[in-house]
């Protein structure tokens, strides 16, 4: 099998120049591959099927490069309504289209359907091949091209150039290629914003190489040895080879047909309609909020009622539908809609797609993704391209989740975060409040949401000492607390319980280590050291160990009291436990010698 896509031998090229990728599209048997064939010198339709019946069933391939010099790769997509899935397949990621009528037959019904969904896909540029003129006298193409013109009026093909052409006898092949010129000096190239996505739309196994895929780049670059993702799944894969135009690339630019050869994945783990990716870049979602313009010519109007497939990319989704504000959308109209996918697949706001309802077997219509990761229940959101809308609705929103749900960089303003001003506003207001209500001893920093702690350097008039937030200026009541001077007067028999102090100061002296909690008794530090002092002057006279009795007395308290500084003293090191003796431990201090 040969195409443009197909398998990684030769050898390997710098990056490739830019292209554009046009889509011929227009009703059966119009002869749209017998055109790209006499374009290009290459048979699109790829299967013995096809060439059976005459008549393309899949996505073919070719390209050319035009008397400019100019690039420019087609997908040849079936005309067949019932193969439509494989021509949504092919359109998804095109710069625009070469519109095929036959001057035999004129306007189809399937020329319409054709015609509508790239627009709904947002093609927005075209030039129409009036082909087989020769098999008609003069009076029949006149007809024909007025029959055209009507038939695109307000449509973006309207004023498009129409072009004459009989391929059989090469009449007009060189007024097309022109006409290809023109329609792609007013065509941009697709911009390269470091954020590569390749919409998958042949998967095969090619031998020596394995695993391969193919698609229509966009978005950004592709180089040999980047680590991909493919959505949905979640497969990993390393790029081993890439080639576009049947040669081999090192690198290739957004706007190409590429070939990904990738390591690491068999071909059974990834079909059409997945997509490869950079797996920190996208947020893959299930669900998102969409405009959706329905087709004028149906008979009845949009509501949730419907089994719909979604294509979008280059899949074909069976989805949940949900219509925004209004319990339907009548033929003619745009609303907004919510549609609810199977599996997560990774969307960008200005994503396109096209509706379908399989029940009636028809197009609906289509629209452009406005919000991939909706957070407003549906009955209260109307969603928008807007990047401050994304931010208002959340408040809080990290600065590269943004980036990856909207596709634009925006520079934090709180920490990490962008906030809107609303929710910031509050969350100062809150954190304030709460300082304040704490009174001099400050508010715990621990206490604090991730949010309220990044607020903190906005807040005038306020300190933060020793994991205390407090207001500036505030004497410190801990630094001489009553408590602190009865535990020193009394260190073996401290106050019990403990007198003069609320419980949220008992736990800041005891954060701070200006007591000692341990077992319910708290003691001055100074009571530990003199404590282990003692012990270890009585092991010094009884060096095989001490009783509780003899720390008891020797420090002249209670077994209440002598207990807990015995537990203190052992797992602090500076005593051990053997039996119903304590003995020295590694941090026994050290007595001055006798002599």
């Amino acid at each position: 099998m040969t195409t443009a896509e197909t398998p990684m031998h030769a050898h390997a090229a710098a990056a490739e120049p830019q292209m554009h990728v046009v889509a011929t599209a227009g009703h059966v048997d119009h002869g749209k591959s017998t055109l790209v064939l006499a374009l290009t010198g290459m048979d699109p339709d790829r299967f013995a099927e096809e060439k059976a019946r005459g008549l393309t069933i899949d996505l073919g391939f070719a390209w050319t490069k035009l008397p400019s010099g100019r690039q420019i790769a087609f997908v040849d997509v079936p005309g067949h309504v019932r193969f439509l899935k494989n021509m949504l397949a092919g359109v998804g990621a095109v710069d625009a289209c070469l519109f095929v009528v036959a001057a035999t037959e004129g306007w189809k019904q399937q020329s319409e359907e054709h015609l509508r969904i790239l627009e709904v896909l947002g093609v927005g540029h075209g030039v129409v091949a009036l082909t087989k003129v020769g098999l008609v006298d003069d009076d029949d193409r006149e007809l024909a091209r007025l029959e055209i013109a009507e038939a695109v009026e307000h449509t973006f093909l309207d004023g498009a150039e129409i072009v004459e052409v009989d391929t059989p006898t090469n009449v007009g092949l060189d007024a097309v290629r022109a006409a290809l010129d023109r329609l792609l000096d007013a065509t941009p190239f697709s911009v390269d914003l470091g954020r590569p996505r390749l919409w998958i739309d042949r998967v095969f196994a090619a031998k020596g190489s394995g695993t391969v895929v193919t698609g229509t780049l966009a978005g950004g670059s592709l180089s040999v040895d980047d680590d991909l993702l493919t959505l949905p799944g979640g497969r990993r894969a390393r790029v081993r080879a890439l080639q576009s135009l049947q040669q081999s690339r090192t690198t290739v630019a957004p706007g190409s047909r590429v070939a990904v050869n990738l390591s690491g994945l068999a071909h059974d783990e990834v079909a059409r309609g997945h997509a490869l990716v950079r797996a920190d870049q996208w947020q893959p979602t299930r669900l998102f909020d969409a405009s959706l313009a329905v087709l004028g010519r149906l008979d009845h109007e949009v509501s949730q009622r419907g089994a719909y497939q979604t294509y979008i990319g280059s899949g074909e989704h069976p989805v949940r539908l949900r219509v925004l504000g209004h319990e339907a959308i009548l033929p003619g109209d745009e609303g907004l809609v919510r549609l609810h996918l199977p599996v997560r697949v990774p969307l960008l706001p200005g994503d396109r797609f096209v509706l379908r309802e399989s029940g009636r077997d028809e197009t609906v219509g289509g629209g452009a993704v406005l919000d991939v990761a909706p957070v407003l229940p549906a009955s209260k959101a109307r969603p928008t391209r807007s990047v401050d809308r994304v931010v208002s609705e959340r408040g809080w929103i990290e600065a590269d989740l943004l980036l990856r749900l909207t596709g634009e960089r925006r520079e934090p303003n709180v920490g990490r975060w962008v906030v809107s001003e609303a929710a910031r506003a509050a969350t100062v207001e809150k954190v304030r409040q709460a300082v304040e209500a704490a009174g001099p001893l400050g508010l715990d920093q621990a206490t604090l949401t991730d949010h309220e702690r990044a607020v903190l350097p906005l807040l005038d008039g306020v300190v933060v000492e020793a994991g205390r937030v407090r207001q500036a200026g505030a004497a410190d009541p801990l630094a001489e607390h009553p408590f602190l001077a009865a535990l020193a007067a009394e260190p073996f028999t401290p106050p019990d319980p403990p007198a003069g102090v609320s419980r949220a100061e008992l736990h800041e002296l005891v954060r701070r280590g200006l007591v000692v909690a341990q077992d319910g008794i708290y003691f001055a530090p100074s009571a530990l050291a003199a404590a282990a002092q003692a012990v270890a002057r009585l092991l010094q006279q009884n060096p095989e160990g001490v009783t509780v009795a003899q720390v008891r007395e020797a420090l002249g308290t209670s077994r209440k009291y002598a207990l807990p500084l015995l537990a203190r003293l052992d797992g602090d090191g500076v005593t051990r436990r053997r039996g119903d003796l304590r003995i020295g431990g590694p941090r026994l201090p050290s007595l001055p010698s006798a002599g």
